[in-house]
């Protein structure tokens, strides 16, 4: 007894009803199992919008358009589909009191019906599903042309100590007799490394279970949260199918009558948790901590997710084109490299360098040298007597010259109010070009080069720019002078500045932060590591205090499994102290 099980890898818009219906319509002719991902039938994340009439409305509706389809117009024969969706129940007021994350079964002649709602619902880092969502009750094996089959949905494949239970046991001890397949509809977002967390955890379950695992992950980028998609099939332990990252995509497997029977010992402790996700992410070398490095594979992975970062957020907001804020510094002209290189027909992209009475001839000579190595138009728009024109007027009508750090942040605010002017006249994207390190401690001007549609390097450490710039010099062609890769980081707002004035070394600094950020370490922690608390306090202090720039930042394309964003919510107002 076998049976084909077609594997749907979509990337659909939050709410575009429509295109999901056109999905199923034009997809699922062939006989057998049609699997499509967790929420394909809304997109996701819906956040409140779950919540709102509208949205409800036109959901409730699109689900009776899908059920005239199927008793009427859908002719397969031996042929099933299970795919996510919300299940909504209502009061008397018409008011969703509880919404369920469920699997829907759809049978050609028959209504959508619900088999399984979602057991556990993460409530950590960018998810917040118990706001939304009443959790399942119990595990089912689902019948289908003779087989058995375990649907779970997305975190009911990661154990935790914050769980009562784990839905993979509640299956091994259900399913005593065997069954012949999992399946996981999945929403699972991307970060560095995760494809082998899931893949670990998969060929666990599947050993447990004595049974072939399929994974069906969405792909598509949804404001800063990016869903790589690379659904795959394990049997025997073994990926035998890999969809492709960062693309829809589908393919065909057939599966067997299985004979073997669950472990009968009871599912063993993993390191494959979601906590284990959250890591901090040192090399630990003789004598000292630093940030671990990343591979080409993960380097090649990163520059991927940029490019579709990139691309998604322009799509569903409907830019083609792009602009890009050259200072000659590493930071803007690795994002300019990876905007040029994600450049699709029909798309535009512009350099705009904007030099103070501040900047230095390399700065102008890198900035030319880069664009003519890409083949990018640059645009040169002096500040210099726009900022000496603001010096007179602060004297003549405030009495009060600009010096210091005010003198330094309007240069800073004179190009962000430029390169607006400048989207506006062209209707151009504009691209943040701030790093992680930056963003950490409050390094940028709000309302200056803190201004952007999205933030392209922002989950990225100045350590890592380096690396990812380094990368694709070797691997795609010359693109960026070594020079700009060489040369001491500066902001270049007053005489002979430099990173380093202001700022721990980024071989330091960058550490640091990750202890912070991954919730895993406090100064004291850090200190004991072998960094000095000298440097740790100013550091922290730093972070500390920069929490209103980061509150008002663009979106932050998501790498790493702890970021600045929509995962990370940490009030503004607080009590600043000393905690080593």
């Amino acid at each position: 007894m076998s049976l084909d099980i077609h594997i749907h890898q979509t990337d659909l818009t939050v709410g575009d009803f429509r295109e999901a219906l056109k999905l199923l319509q034009h997809n699922t002719d062939k006989e057998g199992l049609h699997l499509f991902p967790e929420l394909f039938l809304t997109g996701y994340p819906l956040q409140d919008l779950c919540l709102q009439q509208p949205f409800i409305d036109a959901y409730l509706l699109n689900m009776e358009v899908i059920n005239n389809w199927s008793k009427k117009e859908w002719k397969a024969k031996n042929t099933a589909i299970l795919m996510g969706g919300l299940h909504y129940h209502f009061d008397d007021n018409g008011l969703p009191f509880h919404i369920q994350n469920a699997i829907f079964c759809l049978i050609p002649g028959n209504e959508l019906e619900v088999i399984y709602t979602k057991r556990l619902l993460p409530n950590y880092d960018i998810f917040d599903e118990e706001k939304y969502f009443t959790e399942g009750t119990e595990n089912i094996i689902w019948e289908f042309n003779g087989l058995k089959i375990a649907p779970i949905i997305c975190e009911d494949m990661w154990p935790s100590n914050f769980y009562t239970f784990d839905p993979v046991e509640e299956i091994r001890t259900k399913a005593k007799e065997g069954i012949d397949l999992i399946v996981n509809l999945s929403a699972s977002p991307f970060h560095i490394g995760k494809l082998r967390k899931r893949i670990d955890r998969a060929k666990e379950i599947s050993e447990v279970l004595s049974a072939p695992f399929i994974y069906v992950n969405k792909t598509g980028g949804e404001d800063e949260i990016l869903f790589d998609g690379l659904s795959f099939y394990i049997e025997n332990e073994e990926v035998k199918n890999i969809a492709n990252p960062f693309q829809k995509d589908s393919f065909t497997i057939e599966i067997n009558k299985n004979n073997k029977k669950p472990s009968p010992i009871k599912t063993p402790k993993t390191v494959n948790t979601w906590e284990s996700l959250f890591s901090p992410q040192f090399d630990h070398l003789k004598d000292t901590v630093r940030l671990k490095k990343l591979s080409d594979e993960e380097l090649e992975s990163t520059l991927k997710a940029l490019k579709f970062g990139i691309q998604e957020y322009a799509r569903k907001s409907g830019f083609k084109k792009f602009l890009v804020a050259l200072s000659g510094g590493i930071d803007s002209s690795l994002v300019l490299a990876i905007v040029h290189m994600a450049l699709k027909e029909g798309q535009d992209l512009e350099a705009i360098f904007m030099p103070s009475s501040f900047s230095s001839t390399e700065s102008r000579e890198l900035s030319e040298e880069l664009c003519q190595n890409l083949g990018v138009r640059l645009r040169q728009f002096p500040i210099k007597f726009l900022h000496s024109s603001l010096r007179t007027a602060f004297i003549d009508h405030l009495s009060a010259p600009l010096e210091g750090l005010s003198d330094e942040n309007i240069q800073s605010r004179l190009r962000g109010l430029l390169l607006y002017a400048r989207s506006n006249q062209t209707g151009a994207m504009v691209l943040n070009t701030s790093n992680k390190s930056e963003i950490s401690v409050g390094y940028s001007t709000l309302y200056g080069d803190s201004v952007g549609a999205i933030s392209v390097l922002g989950d990225l450490y100045k350590s890592e720019v380096f690396q990812l710039a380094q990368y694709i010099n070797h691997n795609y062609g010359h693109l960026i002078p070594n020079r700009i890769i060489d040369r001491p980081p500066s902001a270049e707002l007053r005489l002979d500045q430099t990173d380093s004035q202001s700022l721990p070394p980024y071989e330091i600094l960058d550490p640091i932060l990750e202890g912070l950020l991954s919730y895993r370490l406090s100064p004291s922690d850090i200190v004991d590591l072998g960094f000095s608390k000298e440097e740790v306090q100013k550091v922290f202090n730093l972070y500390q205090k920069a929490e209103y720039k980061r509150n008002q930042f663009c979106p932050i394309i998501k790498l790493k499994a702890k970021s600045f964003g929509f995962g990370y919510r940490v009030p503004i107002c607080k009590a600043i102290r000393d905690y080593i």
